[in-house]
């Protein structure tokens, strides 16, 4: 079965996970406030609706319990996010993934009930950041305040040796969890698999690591 998601407010960052849902064959309600927004997603969402998401009643006349996930991605307005949120807990709704401008608004999300929190805005400043300090890696994805999964293209350093003869693990705490070769993905490869040229590698573990194996073995 489909799962239905409602994405309340339509502005970049819910209108690209509207968009990207709907891309993926996904049933989705669009919900925001503003007529010419919501004229906007009515062909590419399954329902495009103005409604005040911080009138509980306009909620229950969309039957926002019944969604298997709802996203708020409300733009700068803080309290029309909470209201939201709260209303959203209040009448049953199981999973609430939110969108947060600071890190108070994430504390304030978090104590009301909400299941997901995201600062996109944030996140991706430290995906970009990265890439340009470092030339040999492609992608970050942090997955808490110590912990990364990053994509590092193979150094000359490391081609022909395979991951046992390199003791990553060992030497610097980190797993290479994938490689990606080509358009093939080797999934937890083996330890006697020769890293080649061009490979790009998937690599999980503490930043401190991460930042230790780069510096060390790949710049």
């Amino acid at each position: 079965m489909k799962k239905e998601f409602a994405v309340i407010g339509l502005g970049r960052f819910g209108g690209s996970i509207c968009r990207a849902l709907a891309e993926e064959g996904m049933e989705v309600m669009a919900i925001d406030n503003s007529e010419d927004r919501v004229n906007e997603f009515s062909m590419i969402a399954s329902h495009a609706v103005v409604g005040d998401s911080t009138d509980e009643s306009v909620l229950k006349s969309l039957g926002i319990r019944n969604f298997d996930h709802v996203i708020v991605a409300i733009g700068d307005n803080i309290q029309a996010s909470i209201l939201t949120t709260l209303i959203l807990k209040e009448l049953g709704v199981n999973n609430i993934t939110v969108k947060a401008q600071n890190d108070y608004h994430e504390k304030v999300l978090r104590k009301i009930g909400a299941d997901h929190v995201v600062h996109p805005e944030r996140d991706m400043g430290k995906r970009i950041a990265h890439n340009i300090i470092s030339n040999s890696v492609l992608d970050y994805l942090e997955l808490s305040d110590e912990h990364s999964i990053v994509e590092i293209v193979a150094s000359d350093r490391l081609v022909g040796n395979t991951i046992i003869d390199l003791d990553i693990r060992a030497k610097y705490g980190i797993n290479i969890v994938a490689i990606k070769r080509g358009n093939n993905i080797i999934v937890s490869p083996q330890a006697n698999e020769p890293i080649a040229e061009n490979d790009v590698l998937i690599v999980i573990g503490a930043d401190v690591d991460i930042n230790r194996f780069e510096k060390k073995v790949i710049q």
